[in-house]
């Protein structure tokens, strides 16, 4: 997988995030805060480049919630010195559910996802912020996100990254090793990672992406970082299945009929 250079790439990040703001005339953002390393690494990054003061951390737990995701969160809070917000969205997503009947924990987890982006979003017209975003490259070519919910934003600094490239600019960053050594985790159902749900990890994930689709080898060249083909094929299609996320909205175009 490529190796980026640390201090170089955020200083890139922090210079297109400036840009970005000064083109779409907003100067404050707000963050979904979950305590976890890709909000983190956002929330340090908006610091760099917007400063302290224009950023506002939203935590939004629901009462499943890991407690030590909060306490992550609230301690990524204190060393920033930023604005941040508690919004509990349990009420909101039980009657949601209760309205529906029986929602599987799937569901329940879209659901989630989809409330605290409406909140988010909420509090960015409250505030007259831009919305951060926190996927990262190996979750959208894995379609690991939900759409209209954690996937949707204004200003994505991660998202060209992989999950271990944004792990190593945590370590730059001197992100709480506590809080990058902690299981990647969407924290929608309890006891849920992120790698549970893929079936391989986070690693292997990233060299095959980053071979196919950075390097564009075959997969048999692919296999010589010493992947079978069987694991190859399982993260091709993962990707394979959800590349309708990157394309929606499907738009008619009147001109090509």
């Amino acid at each position: 997988m490529l190796k980026i250079n640390e201090e170089r790439t955020v200083e890139r990040i922090t210079e297109w995030m400036q840009k970005v703001f000064r083109k779409a005339r907003f100067s404050k953002a707000v963050l979904g805060l979950s305590g976890g390393v890709d909000s983190a690494v956002v929330a340090y990054l908006a610091v760099r480049a917007l400063g302290k003061e224009n950023l506002t951390c939203i935590q939004l737990p629901y009462r499943t919630s890991s407690m030590g995701s909060i306490t992550d969160a609230d301690n990524i809070i204190g060393i920033l010195g930023v604005k941040s917000e508690l919004i509990d969205i349990s009420p909101i997503v039980d009657v949601h559910a209760l309205v529906l009947n029986t929602v599987s924990p799937a569901r329940l987890g879209n659901i989630m996802a989809r409330v605290r982006m409406t909140i988010l979003f909420d509090k960015s017209s409250e505030l007259e912020s831009l919305v951060l975003g926190t996927s990262n490259k190996t979750e959208r070519y894995l379609g690991y996100g939900t759409l209209y919910g954690d996937m949707a934003s204004i200003v994505n600094p991660i998202g060209d990254l992989y999950k271990n490239q944004v792990w190593d600019i945590a370590r730059y960053l001197k992100i709480p090793q506590e809080i990058i050594d902690k299981k990647p985790s969407a924290d929608l159902i309890e006891n849920q990672t992120d790698e549970k749900d893929f079936g391989f990890t986070y690693r292997q994930a990233d060299d095959i992406l980053d071979s196919i689709f950075d390097e564009k080898k075959s997969e048999l060249e692919t296999a010589n970082l010493g992947y079978t083909l069987d694991q190859i094929n399982e993260v091709l299609t993962r990707v394979k299945d959800n590349e309708y996320k990157g394309e929606v909205p499907y738009i008619f175009d009147l001109r090509a009929f």
